[in-house]
């Protein structure tokens, strides 16, 4: 219920609001926006479904809108808010500019946390053998360990002993090294919570931190780890959450990702032989009389796993393979594969459970007193590694030996000859669709969810969002819907112009054609951004162009050449000596790239960004929807292609006062077909079209 308490302490925060920013503008969008989600929060709209998705424009000031919204509901209802991004820049935004601000507006005590995931802190344990106490450093090295790698691991750990460091990846002066950060990574299979020097470990320190905080902020990618976990093992539990989630149009991909699994044949072979000599030093830490049952299932399922991995990689040919990946057509797996899965589950199976028995009777001994810590913690975490791949094999064929499904969208699986390891294949299994999952570990759990950006609708609709993310968009189950226009001005402060041009995208010439027309197309003394749609592309024409560029005393920088930083820092300063500067970039320049006022003033689009489903999983998508009577370029293409192209066009105006052009190279936004549905879903310009 809407308390007046809630809402005494929404309107004091938007009191606030105006004496603590200058040139404060009232926005209705904005008001309106704060209290649609309090509303849903509180149950005005649905008694237990209190879920909300709502496109915010740019400039409504979103995140500063939920947090109005969400922390007092939160605080005053005794419940944790999880505030999910799917940018690293975006959490920096809300740690060191949103959350701050909203503090000195509210009138309500609240504390807040950004929280990573355990991949980012060490083991100290780990760190500690990785770098030579108790003589376990050689055990860890695959080779020989460099010099410099060896010093580096000491400085670490004796950093970490004196507590001038928290464990903590991000917070290394300098970057660690992947291949050296793997060796000292925490993980859960060698986290142990029964022995007192991991109750006191980086990743245990940070999370009891978490315990504490009122609102926390972390990734999705973060939220799904602990969805998979079961909820509530690293963030707060879902039943006690409140879930906001910014950035919301990556979340469904980010699940996906998470649900899908990969192991290699012969290198999955290898570890296994090692952890088959291996297991009686493990085994002998324990009691015989318990251990021996688990020690023997072990040794059992290894025996015969690793023959029939080597074997079954006998009997794939590359030569069958295209790129160097074999696709399984609608998931289907030849009866004699579908027969190895099952019996590969059955011994996987078996294996992980044993090794994790086998691990828990260790960590018996030790809390009993029977073994000490100095003994059984560098041993756990070596077997800790050993569970972790057991558990990922168990997974992979778990995946490969379900059946297929009657309802719904079957599994991609399929093989990628192996760049690691000469003739050997990493067998990959992933879901299509993963709403029924968000539902089941979410949305149906959870005490609330707002879920936002600028970019949720495809084609002016919520439904190929709801259809990815598993939200139900009927009017009686309860889920409230929003779409806020940009309060900016489009008609009057940009036009979009869509010139003549002699071909389309597809024909072999139009490369030609765009190193002839951008010349025309660039605006002399002001800051342009054109967006490719490949880089092999955009490398053609920045090669052909240059030269041209320079004897116009034009400054052209080009994605990939320097670090983005580098090449924004470099921007900002012509800019600001009214020089003209061209930024090329591709895909990953159309989205979270802030160019405000004088810094973008002109904006070329040279392709719809229509994305070729060239991945297994994506590939399979499109002919799971083919086999039920759908038309993939439709549902997903065109959706798709009109969210990147929103996102692209959400470059030009990021502030009230800003200007400016858009230019779109591709006729076929006004000759084709979906050509208008893609167009009446950009930002209301002022449009010419040739």
């Amino acid at each position: 219920m809407l308390t007046s308490k809630i809402q005494l302490s929404i309107r004091t925060s938007y009191q606030n609001l105006q004496s603590q920013l200058e040139n404060f503008v009232p926005r209705r969008a904005q008001n309106y926006l704060v209290a649609e989600i309090a509303k849903t929060l509180c149950g005005e709209y649905h008694r237990s479904t209190r879920m909300i998705v709502a496109e915010a424009g740019t400039g409504i000031g979103k995140s500063l809108s939920y947090l109005m919204a969400t922390i007092p509901v939160a605080v005053l209802n005794n419940r944790k808010v999880v505030i999910s991004t799917a940018t690293v820049a975006l959490q920096e935004q809300l740690v060191s500019k949103d959350l701050p601000l909203y503090r000195r507006l509210t009138d309500r005590e609240f504390s807040f946390i950004l929280a990573k995931g355990r991949q980012r802190y060490c083991c100290a344990e780990k760190l500690a053998s990785a770098s030579g106490v108790d003589g376990g450093q050689l055990a860890m090295f695959e080779s020989k360990p460099k010099k410099k790698d060896v010093e580096l691991l000491e400085t670490m750990y004796k950093s970490l002993a004196q507590g001038k460091w928290d464990g903590d990846r991000d917070s290394w002066p300098k970057p660690i090294k992947d291949e050296l950060w793997q060796l000292i990574v925490s993980d859960k299979h060698s986290c142990n919570l029964s022995m007192p020097a991991h109750r006191n470990c980086p990743f245990q320190k940070a999370r009891s931190e978490l315990d504490k905080a009122d609102v926390i902020i972390a990734n999705h990618s973060l939220v799904m780890a602990d969805a998979d976990l079961g909820g509530g093992i690293i963030l707060p539990e879902p039943e006690n959450t409140i879930y906001v989630f910014d950035e919301a149009h990556h979340l469904p991909h980010v699940a996906r990702d998470h649900s899908s699994a990969a192991a290699s044949l012969k290198g999955a072979s290898s570890w296994l032989e090692k952890l088959n000599q291996a297991v009686t030093k493990f085994a002998s830490m324990t009691d015989e009389k318990r251990v021996a049952r688990f020690r023997n299932e072990l040794q059992d399922s290894v025996q015969q796993l690793v023959p029939s991995l080597n074997q079954l990689a006998t009997r794939f040919d590359p030569a069958h393979f295209e790129e160097n990946i074999y696709r399984f057509e609608n998931g289907e797996l030849p009866s004699w594969l579908d027969e190895e899965a099952k019996e590969l589950k059955k011994l996987s199976s078996k294996g992980a459970q044993a090794v994790a028995k086998i691990a828990d009777l260790i960590a018996e001994r030790v809390k009993d007193g029977e073994l000490s810590n100095r003994l059984a913690e560098p041993a756990l975490a070596e077997f800790g590694f050993y569970i972790q791949r057991m558990d990922n094999l168990a997974q992979v064929w778990k995946l490969m030996a379900e059946p297929l499904r009657d309802k719904g969208a079957p599994l991609a699986r399929w093989l990628e000859v192996s760049p690691d390891r000469e003739g050997d294949f990493v067998v990959n299994v992933s879901p299509l669709e993963v709403g029924w999952q968000l539902d089941q570990q979410l949305w149906s759990r959870c005490v609330g969810a707002v879920l936002t950006s600028a970019t949720l609708r495809a084609l002016n609709s919520f439904s190929f969002f709801c259809r990815q993310a598993g939200i139900s968009e009927k009017p009686g189950d309860g889920v409230k819907f929003l779409a806020l226009a940009s309060p900016f001005d489009y008609q009057n402060q940009a036009e979009l112009h869509v010139p003549k041009m002699s071909c389309e995208p597809s024909a072999p010439q139009f490369t030609e054609l765009l190193i002839e027309k951008l010349p025309e197309i660039v605006e002399a003394n002001k800051a342009n951004l054109v967006l490719f749609s490949s880089y092999w592309q955009m490398n053609q024409v920045a090669d052909a162009l240059s030269t041209d560029f320079v004897k116009r005393g034009w400054a052209l920088q080009i994605q990939g050449q320097e670090s983005r930083s580098e090449i924004l820092k470099k921007h900002k300063a012509l800019v600001q000596c009214q020089k003209t500067s061209i930024l090329f970039g591709t895909g990953s320049f159309s989205e979270g790239l802030d160019l405000p006022g004088d810094l973008l003033e002109n904006l070329v689009i040279t392709k719809i960004p229509f994305s070729v489903p060239t991945s297994p999983v994506e590939q399979a998508h499109a002919e799971y929807i083919e086999s039920r009577g759908g038309n993939p370029f439709m549902q997903i293409t065109v959706p798709e292609a009109s969210k990147k192209l929103i996102q692209s066009v959400g470059r030009l105006l990021r502030k009230e006062r800003d200007s400016g052009k858009v230019y779109i190279l591709d006729r076929r936004i006004v000759t084709k077909r979906y050509g208008s549905a893609l167009l009446d879903s950009l930002p209301p310009f002022k449009r010419i079209i040739e």
